[in-house]
């Protein structure tokens, strides 16, 4: 038997932004999960915003609003007013771009710290896992410095190719996990008081 919260669950939608260097693959990600097939995309000057419906495991489909933010350096100040009351942020790199990989730790260290988003879950995709030198994950782990995420920002790193689609719905699945069981947290805390 579902609890209400549960119930509500079905009909609310989770606000993710989808952040990350340019031409990481960010939009590619979004319309990749809202129609299951690869776009031809260009780089993003403002956002894309998308209501998309997306099915996880356990027979279970979810409503995530994205939000998929311009990776130019010019608009990343802009990243701040969209994770703004965000549920969870998708943060996309590019496997391939090890020259800018302590770039992308910096834009994601930088926006995991600030004040609003303590506690945001992040799902750090790290996508083009089908070319051929991709750095692997242990290696992304650590030029990322995941584990100075520390205990407040729950993380999960997925390998990713977006263009067919591999890896996301996993992404997907564990990144409600972790939002769901922080709202379950947020709660209780609330109930302490």
């Amino acid at each position: 038997h579902l609890n209400t919260f549960e119930e509500m669950s079905f009909f609310q939608s989770f606000h993710i932004a989808i952040l990350g260097l340019d031409a990481a693959g960010k939009t590619t990600v979004l319309y990749r999960l809202q129609f299951n097939e690869f776009v031809n995309t260009v780089p993003t000057k403002g956002f894309n915003s998308e209501k998309v419906k997306v099915s996880l495991g356990s027979n279970r489909t979810v409503t995530f609003h994205f939000w998929d933010v311009g990776g130019q350096e010019k608009l990343r100040p802009l990243w701040k007013s969209y994770t703004r009351c965000t549920d969870g942020i998708i943060f996309v790199v590019d496997s391939v771009d090890a020259e800018r990989m302590e770039e992308a730790k910096t834009e994601l260290h930088k926006i995991t710290k600030s004040s609003e988003n303590q506690g945001v879950p992040v799902l750090v995709v790290a996508n083009k896992q089908d070319l051929r030198h991709s750095l692997g994950l242990d290696e992304i782990e650590k030029l990322l410095a995941l584990k100075e995420l520390g205990p407040v920002t729950p993380w999960h790193l997925q390998a990713s190719c977006a263009i067919i689609g591999d890896g996301l719905s996993e992404g997907m699945d564990k990144l409600h996990d972790m939002i769901l069981k922080r709202r379950r947290a947020l709660r209780q805390t609330r109930r302490k008081r």
